[in-house]
């Protein structure tokens, strides 16, 4: 089945018009041909009997009885040995004969009349004995030919068969016209000739038509390759690849589209890079505001975000994915600006009914950030971070792989800082105490992968 592709129906259109122009052409062509051949043919008709008309000679044409018992008279005899050798000299003739007139105005008579052995296409006409009448008016080239040599301008057909004939006057020691001379050539020959030039010309059309689906291919495929380039662009876009180029050369219309495309994904960057710095303003606000509401966590959303973007670096995050985890998980907890000062800062221990409030920050830090990050990996850094990976985790209960991998990275780093740092109820833990703490964690808590590449980083600082 033909895949109905762009370039399918782009070579297709081109073959048929290709196609459409050849055959016209070719029709003319193939006229003009059968036209050319015809008038060579009349041609050389014209002149094999302008020629044999000065062999004959018009004394035996006066000796001959027109009588049927004249055909074996010698003078007929005499005449048919010369016309016999005309027929020998060109073997494409296949009838030759002497006419004159009578009396009756129209109505010539046969003098001598000799037949080709062998004609193709079937039996051989009837060879007319001398004195037999012919109706000549119905042929105005036989009439004329009484004083002009010239040939039928299409096939003839009468009593003796379909043919192509040329005529030429006889002329007397006097100069004057004394009788014509006609010889014929089957339809068959004609037909045999009609029919080469008819297969010639089927055979340069088949062979026109191969190079013209092959030249449409080829053609279609050199634009429907540059409109694939530019396909292959907007792929390329619609996956965030503001970097991509397409590489396109010409100076035609496919060509622009390019260009065009190429300075749209170069401003689509830069309008990202300045939407970038424009939300890294509003970051640094919305993290001071909540920092200043909690003096016990200064500091705590930075440290999360670079802990975080290390983990993402040392599990082969591309740089931008890398950069893009920072900057959301600096507003991880930008939800606690709705949860009251006293209990963000309350030294003792949380009831129930505070616990409940302080468990609702991921959902209404998740509101805040929609907005600005509609897809869910980056909006899970905000609403999933407290989830955990045994599932017991807080405000959906999910877990394992549908917490998203942004919200793991950020719960480990977290919890880490939460750890390492002084809080309005307890003071920071050591850096051991806290190692063996996500250890412990692993499998339940956070996802023990993720843990381990931290522990390296740690290790490692």
């Amino acid at each position: 089945m033909i895949k109905k592709s762009f370039r399918h129906h782009v070579m297709i259109f081109l073959a048929v018009g290709i196609i459409f122009v050849m055959a016209l052409s070719e029709f003319f062509i193939y006229r003009f041909a059968l036209e050319k051949q015809f008038d060579q043919l009349k041609e050389k008709l014209q002149a094999v009997v302008q020629t044999a008309s000065l062999m004959i000679d018009p004394t035996l044409i006066a000796q001959v009885p027109l009588t049927p018992d004249g055909a074996g008279t010698p003078p007929y005899q005499a005449l048919a040995v010369q016309l016999q050798k005309i027929q020998e000299a060109n073997p494409f003739l296949t009838d030759i004969y002497i006419l004159r007139k009578t009396e009756k105005p129209g109505i010539w008579e046969f003098v001598v009349n000799v037949v080709a052995a062998g004609i193709k296409g079937g039996q051989a006409p009837i060879q007319a004995h001398p004195g037999q009448k012919y109706d000549a008016s119905r042929f105005p080239e036989m009439i004329r030919s009484f004083k002009v040599a010239t040939t039928d301008q299409q096939l003839i057909k009468d009593e003796w068969g379909t043919t192509l004939s040329g005529y030429a006057p006889i002329m007397d020691h006097k100069g004057n016209s004394f009788a014509v001379l006609g010889i014929d050539i089957s339809a068959q020959e004609v037909y045999d000739i009609q029919r080469q030039v008819h297969w010639r010309a089927i055979l340069v059309f088949l062979m026109g038509m191969a190079l013209a689906i092959i030249l449409g291919w080829m053609i279609a495929g050199r634009v429907t390759s540059r409109i694939n380039k530019l396909a292959e662009g907007t792929q390329h876009l619609s996956c965030d690849d503001l970097d991509f180029r397409v590489q396109v050369q010409g100076q035609d219309e496919i060509a622009e589209l390019a260009r065009s495309f190429n300075v749209m994904a170069a401003g689509l960057k830069d309008a990202r890079q300045r939407l970038r710095e424009y939300f890294c303003c509003v970051v640094q606000s919305l993290v001071k505001a909540l920092e200043a509401k909690d003096a016990y966590t200064s500091g705590h959303s930075e440290r999360v975000a670079m802990y975080a973007k290390q983990i993402a670096v040392a599990m082969d995050f591309s740089e931008e994915k890398a950069d893009l985890l920072f900057r959301v998980a600096q507003l991880h907890d930008i939800g606690k600006l709705s949860v009251p000062q006293e209990i963000l800062n309350k030294k003792e221990r949380l009831t129930d009914e505070e616990w409940a409030i302080i468990r609702q920050h991921p959902l209404s830090g998740s509101k805040v950030v929609e907005p600005i990050f509609p897809d869910a990996q980056t909006l899970s850094v905000v609403r999933s971070h407290h989830e955990r990976f045994d599932g017991k985790g807080y405000p959906d209960g999910v877990k394992g792989s549908q917490i998203p991998l942004f919200a793991q990275i950020v719960a480990v780093a977290d919890a880490y800082d939460a750890m390492t740092s002084n809080r309005a109820y307890r003071q920071a833990l050591s850096s051991q105490a806290v190692q063996d703490e996500l250890l412990r964690g692993c499998g339940t808590q956070f996802n023990g992968d993720i843990v381990k590449v931290f522990l390296k980083i740690i290790d490692q600082s």
